[in-house]
């Protein structure tokens, strides 16, 4: 029997990270096939069916890997951050810079005066940036609005992107980031407003995908986070939590109690978090760009996620003031460098193991039938060149959606 298919690619070898391969899940001699942007065939050439296809596509013993994911950005801001930059290189830390006004509230303030045009220009550049990197899903997140009108006006441009670029936008909404100024201190009376007022604004206007909270000692209170959670899930959205970044807060056991997707950051995370996220299939998504930005000094417990078989993604968290980040091929090394993780480990989380920490680990991540075919061409010699090397992009071909 043959099969018709829109497009093949042959004389590839493939990272299929498919489930109970080990490793990378590599395959020698590797073709895929795809039809109405979906993987038909992926494996071996020998073992594929017979294929009539449209196209056809010789990759010349290239690499291939599923389209990479940056499951954790804050990608739509206004402004930079340039001169806290100088701060810290002075002496102050992050926290100081928040305390006095700084920090995330300065974003905020661009970010509201920016017209919703300005905002999709500047945001298109750091796109464009890592979809040349294969990037073919991304997370977006809100946060610098902190204000309803404000937090909708950076959702509705993160949906845009992916009407403008060939990409999949994972929205999620990021009210309780940051303690804006006009709340006077009254952190308590502003998560209500994020749960009562921000949250069912978004909802109306079908702007996210997931919640996030920032539970640290500079932003939310375990219990704040809490009430945000519930929400969530009263309106039928998955969440994520920024946590355990700066000390230990307990994150791992929150995030895991609502059912988490993510928890993210994670430097200082405990035993009894990490084995609560095991527990309840949560992700780490560790950030080394910000460990390194900021000059961190703990490291997240690389070891103890092993060991619980947590699933690791890494991400750029591309933002204005801790990650100005928008290559997650320098995510993977300095995940590598910094954090000790082996190649599997960096190309496993920023494809297979990120798609989880977005929910979508059943449509992308990897290269097996039924999945989108989302896929980056590499003009490399193995997949350790994708870590290893520093300032090279060596994407050939990007491939969204089968197009």
């Amino acid at each position: 029997m043959v099969i018709q298919v829109d497009r093949v690619w042959r004389n590839a070898r493939l990272a299929t990270l498919a489930a109970g391969l080990p490793g990378l899940g590599v395959v020698d001699d590797g073709l895929i096939a795809s039809q109405h942007g979906r993987i038909v065939y992926a494996g071996a050439a020998s073992a594929a069916p017979e294929l009539s296809s449209a196209e056809t596509t010789d990759c010349g013993g290239r690499w291939i890997t599923p389209g990479l994911i940056d499951c954790h950005t804050h990608l739509v801001f206004a402004g930079d951050r340039a001169a806290e930059f100088e701060q810290r290189l002075l002496g102050a830390t992050y926290a100081d810079i928040a305390r006095a006004g700084g920090g995330i509230l300065s974003t905020v303030a661009a970010t509201r005066a920016a017209s919703e045009e300005a905002l999709l220009t500047a945001t298109l550049s750091r796109l464009d940036a890592l979809i040349a990197e294969g990037v073919t899903t991304i997370e977006v997140k809100s946060g610098y609005g902190l204000a309803t009108a404000a937090e909708l006006k950076q959702l509705r441009v993160a949906r845009r992107l992916g009407q403008l670029r060939p990409v999949s936008v994972v929205t999620t909404f990021l009210g309780a980031h940051a303690l804006p100024p006009e709340a006077r201190g009254d952190s308590d009376a502003y998560i209500d407003l994020v749960c009562n007022d921000m949250l069912p604004a978004v909802v109306a206007e079908g702007l996210a995908d997931a919640v996030d909270a920032f539970c640290e000692t500079i932003a939310f209170t375990p219990e704040q986070t809490t009430k945000v959670f519930a929400a969530a899930h009263h309106y039928g959205l998955p969440v994520k939590l920024h946590v355990d970044q700066l000390s230990n807060c307990g994150g791992g056991t929150l995030a895991s109690a609502y059912g988490a997707l993510s928890a993210d950051h994670l430097e200082y995370v405990d035993e009894a978090g990490v084995a609560a996220m095991a527990a309840s299939g949560t992700v780490a998504v560790l950030l080394p760009g910000t460990f390194y930005f900021l000059r961190e000094a703990t490291m997240p417990p690389v070891a103890l996620f092993r060991s619980h078989g947590i699933r690791l993604a890494i991400a750029t968290d591309c933002n204005p003031g801790s990650s100005p980040l928008t290559s997650l091929l320098l995510t993977m090394n300095m995940g590598a460098t910094l954090f000790r993780l082996t190649v599997d480990e960096c190309v496993a989380g920023v494809t297979r193991e990120a798609a989880h920490a977005l929910g979508l680990g059943n449509d992308i991540g990897t290269l097996e039938a039924g999945k989108w075919c989302d896929l980056a061409i590499w003009s490399i010699e193995r997949p350790a060149d994708l870590v290893y090397r520093i300032g090279f992009n060596p994407l050939h071909t990007r491939v969204w959606r089968g197009q």
